[in-house]
């Protein structure tokens, strides 16, 4: 047997060697990187991710005894095994561990009356760095979703399969994300950025062909340690839902830029950074959108470190290494650099002109180095396809 080398041959093999047959099918689904558009989405904004090459793929076949087995291949090639789990019997809190995300998956499906109960094993390989703020456990939730459903025989539509992953995060993981995470794995396509709407549900493919225009998108992943089901970002989302009550809106969404000023004043003070956030970001993500349209990439700059400056002040969701990432490669002459993802560690990224790669890559590394810090690990994000069927 040749060795295998993508997620979804990885799995495949793995599958084989674990219950001696081929699956019935691979299912595989992407990490993202969000170009901006910084929690925006659980206030009904705006957001602009697209989807890495990075993959988390699933061999799957289905049992007919209720027990679901999950196995996941370590960078080493072995294989960790989860307690098996009896669909069934799914309830919140009876998985802990990395487990409760494909477990979850299967709770969501089957609340939603999908024909999971009698079961499946499962076996996952990947290469989207895990903690890295680049979405590797939607991925993997998205992955199991279209496994679980392609077992089942369900031909779901993309944005309802988002919101049961987002149920399953939220209500059996127990980490409140919004949505923007399994919209992008799900619905992203090639060579485009998604300018997704949350609040009416509306996507549009917008044109990012970053090389054509002599750029890419490096992304630094720090290495910082990264996790959202502890109380930052759940707390700045209770913030966010208590000052769209004080101003009398459905979400922060509802705040024009022009009425920015007004809305602040009525606020106590501790509120006020975080709304001036979230509605100069859903600014940022028009003014990205237009520009995007108009074929001018490299105007864009601006506005992605406009949005790390606010992450960073006002919404206080970034740390050394983020910013350690974000100035040394402005220094280095970057056009624009943000941190990613819902921030506390993770990954930045940097809008930069091809000739200045090696010069920005350097000056990342010096400044990590000068500051005794993790090295962090830095690559090209090149939009990608969304989650499918591989085999």
């Amino acid at each position: 047997m040749t060795q295998a080398t993508t997620p979804a041959a990885k799995a495949a093999e793995a599958f084989q060697r674990l219950h001696g047959r081929a699956p019935e099918g691979v299912w595989s689904a992407p990490g993202r990187v969000n170009l901006i558009g910084e929690h925006t989405d659980y206030n009904d904004g705006y957001v602009l991710p697209f989807a890495l090459p990075h993959r988390i793929a699933v061999a799957a076949s289905p049992r007919a005894d209720g027990v679901m087995t999950v196995s996941t291949m370590g960078d080493d090639g072995g294989l960790q095994d989860a307690d098996p789990v009896v669909v069934a019997d799914l309830v919140p809190g009876t998985v802990k561990g990395w487990a409760a995300y494909p477990g979850g998956v299967a709770w969501a499906l089957r609340e939603q009356g999908i024909a999971v109960t009698g079961g499946a094993d499962l076996v996952i390989a990947g290469d989207v760095p895990a903690g890295a703020g680049l979405s590797s456990s939607h991925a993997l939730e998205c992955a199991v979703a279209l496994a679980l459903l392609g077992l089942a025989g369900v031909d779901a539509e993309r944005p309802d399969i988002a919101r049961w992953v987002q149920r399953s995060e939220n209500d059996f993981v127990g980490a409140p994300t919004g949505i923007l995470d399994q919209t992008a794995s799900l619905c992203c396509i090639e060579a485009h950025a998604l300018f997704y709407d949350v609040r009416s549900g509306k996507p549009e493919q917008v044109a990012f062909d970053a090389a054509a225009s002599g750029l890419e998108v490096l992304v630094v992943d720090t290495r910082a340690s990264h996790a959202l089901v502890d109380g930052g970002y759940g707390a700045r989302r209770a913030g966010c839902e208590r000052a769209a009550g004080i101003l009398g809106v459905p979400a922060l969404r509802d705040v024009d830029i022009a009425e920015l000023d007004e809305a602040l004043v009525r606020l106590p003070e501790e509120l006020r950074p975080l709304v001036r956030h979230v509605v100069t970001e859903n600014e940022r993500v028009l003014r990205t959108v237009e520009l995007l349209r108009a074929g001018k990439l490299a105007d864009v700059g601006p506005h992605l470190s406009a949005s790390h400056a606010s992450l960073r002040d006002d919404y206080r969701v970034s740390c050394l290494e983020l910013d350690v990432a974000v100035d040394s490669a402005m220094a280095a002459g970057a056009l624009g650099a943000r941190m990613v993802g819902g921030g506390f560690g993770g990954s930045a990224i940097a809008l930069v002109p091809v000739e200045r790669h090696d010069e920005v890559e350097r000056s990342v590394l010096a400044g990590f180095a000068s500051r005794s810090l993790t090295r962090p690990r830095l690559f090209t994000a090149v939009p990608s396809a969304g989650a499918g069927r591989d085999r």
